[in-house]
């Protein structure tokens, strides 16, 4: 596994900007996700380190080594796509085994066969290595094209948004599995998603693009209890966070428009506490979500799973440990 730099990296697309001048460091063995909407940057961020695309500026380094006017081939790296890019005429195992066919791996037939036997069993697929590609559920092709990566045992893996083609039951499955077998093989991870679930659960370190600008990197929790800016913080935290006029419950800071408020932090009935009305009721099994009004303001908060909460009760509500924002949507410390 390999550490990948990037420095003052910028790639243009005609009139727009792809990515505008990112400095990066991927340490190695870390499981790194970018995180950011759509046309954020994100995939051309990944597809420049592949060698997909090549930048109009900066330098990309693989573990020390520039790359930037290198192949994808001779970058050493592997790359997962949204959609499965499977060969439907072959079976898993001739799936699994066209890359080490490469002749630039040179690579032994028994060597082949050991490691398409290890991937299946990370995998936990072993039992369908004869199975040919159209027979496999949604959940089992994908496991298959992450496979086809994991055997080339690169300097890095580059996955974009890899599980956001199938159902939520199997993304959660997935998400635990990759996590688990990137810790096992210690492998240096880029993944890319626009799903903050997918990027609190699996990541070591996240970093939230915005227009092609990395606005903030660092590990999940960091980048969740102590954001930069409006924008990073309403890219972690479901549900989102409360932002309302920085003087609705008093004592914000000088400069301060906006305060922040995440649902877990807002307390109701507690002593001088600001009245609200609460709007509507969620029960979801293991929590509550409430909605609340305070002073013609929205904003949502969680209760005890079998809180008795109705709409129309009227509630004291607190704020602990506000985020503050200026007019730009900068933070306040």
């Amino acid at each position: 596994m390999a550490e990948v730099v990037l420095r003052d990296v910028t790639k243009v697309f005609g009139h727009t900007i792809g990515v505008d001048g990112i400095d990066l460091d991927v340490p190695d063995g870390a499981f790194v996700v970018l995180l950011g909407p759509t046309g954020a940057g994100k995939t051309t961020t990944l597809r420049l380190i592949a060698g997909l695309e090549r930048p109009d500026r900066g330098e990309i380094t693989i573990g020390g080594r520039s790359v930037v006017g290198e192949t994808p081939a001779q970058r050493d790296v592997a790359m997962v796509f949204q959609q499965y890019s499977l060969y439907p005429h072959m079976t898993v195992r001739e799936n699994l085994a066209f890359p080490l066919k490469s002749p630039i791996l040179n690579t032994s037939p028994a060597e082949i066969e050991r490691k398409v036997a290890e991937v299946a069993e990370v995998l936990q697929i072993p039992h369908k290595l004869d199975n040919k590609a159209t027979q496999l559920s949604g959940g089992e092709m994908q496991r298959v094209s992450i496979g086809r990566a994991l055997v080339r045992d690169p300097a890095i893996y580059l996955m974009d948004e890899p599980l956001s083609s199938l159902d939520a039951k199997l993304r959660s499955e997935l998400r635990i599995e990759l996590k688990r077998i990137q810790a096992d093989l210690g492998a240096t991870l880029l993944y890319v998603t626009h799903d903050q679930i997918e990027a609190m659960t699996m990541a070591t370190h996240i970093g939230v693009l915005d227009e092609g600008r990395l606005v903030q990197f660092g590990p999940p929790r960091e980048i969740y209890e102590n954001p930069v800016s409006e924008y990073v913080a309403t890219r972690l935290g479901l549900p989102r966070i409360n932002l309302l006029p920085a003087g609705l419950f008093g004592g914000a800071p000088s400069g301060a428009a906006h305060i922040g408020l995440r649902p877990e932090h807002i307390s109701l009935n507690g002593e001088g506490g600001k009245s609200g009305t609460v709007t509507r009721v969620e029960h979801l099994g293991d929590q509550t979500r409430v909605h609340l009004e305070v002073e013609g303001h929205v904003l949502t908060t969680l209760a005890d799973a079998h809180s008795t909460l109705d709409h129309g009760d009227r509630v004291a509500v607190t704020p602990h440990e506000p985020l503050f924002f200026d007019a730009a949507g900068n933070r306040v410390v």
